[in-house]
């Protein structure tokens, strides 16, 4: 989540929390009720591609006995009173099948101006990011050959950007906002000056977590002595 406080504060006000889940995590403590649900290759489902089309698919591995989420959330409906009627995924599909397309009128696009573009000045930079394809996702659990695999958490920066802070190639660089802070070894790179590249998610540096801002934020950066 881009703010992990936040969403943990927000479960931890709502009265009655039911959580379905393939393993352990941060919500599990906080769920009155946990399910356990088939992970993607043992349940049938629809996905939409990116041109929003439907692709269907079947259940790669069948009689594990484990339950789809579509199944338990129908029964939790007919328990409160209220039939879903959707007790399948084929039966699912029947419902998507019979809506059919939107034929109404389309919304308007959007009409929000633009907002003006950071200026950070020395000591500042604009964080740049994105997840690597092997990093601390919870599909590497139990993985730690595969996940030993990884490219090595760095920070990046322009050469320019490096030496106004007084950094140089492989120097400990501290990214922090008033929330908190990452430590990496920095790897000059071609980008532009006062831009800060950093891994949204890799061991000892979940950005999320330490920083609790997202892409186009405006951070601070330093030599970590």
């Amino acid at each position: 989540m881009p703010d992990p406080v936040l969403a943990a504060a927000a479960l931890d006000s709502a009265p009655f929390v039911v959580s379905l889940e393939m393993r352990r995590s941060a919500v599990t403590d906080r769920a009155d009720v946990v399910f356990p649900v088939a992970p993607v290759v043992e349940k049938a489902g629809t996905f939409l591609n990116w041109e929003g089309r439907p692709r269907s698919l079947g259940a790669a591995l069948s009689d594990t006995g484990a339950m789809p989420d579509l199944r338990i959330l129908d029964a939790i409906s007919q328990e409160m009173g209220f039939d879903l009627g959707l007790p399948t995924a084929a039966a699912a599909r029947d419902e998507l099948l019979r809506l059919g397309e939107w034929d109404g009128a389309r919304a308007e696009p959007p009409s929000v101006a633009p907002g003006d573009l950071p200026s950070p000045g020395p000591g500042r930079a604009v964080l740049a990011c994105w997840r690597m394809l092997l990093d601390g996702g919870r599909l590497q659990d139990g993985e730690p050959y595969l996940a030993g695999t990884a490219r090595r958490a760095v920070a990046r920066l322009s050469a320019g950007t490096a030496g106004e802070i007084g950094a140089g190639e492989g120097d400990l660089v501290r990214v922090s906002t008033e929330y908190g802070s990452i430590v990496l070894p920095l790897v000059v790179t071609e980008i532009p000056d006062r831009v800060v590249w950093v891994p949204m998610n890799s061991p000892g540096a979940p950005l999320y977590e330490r920083l609790r801002v997202g892409v186009g934020a405006v951070v601070s950066i330093e030599v970590a002595r």
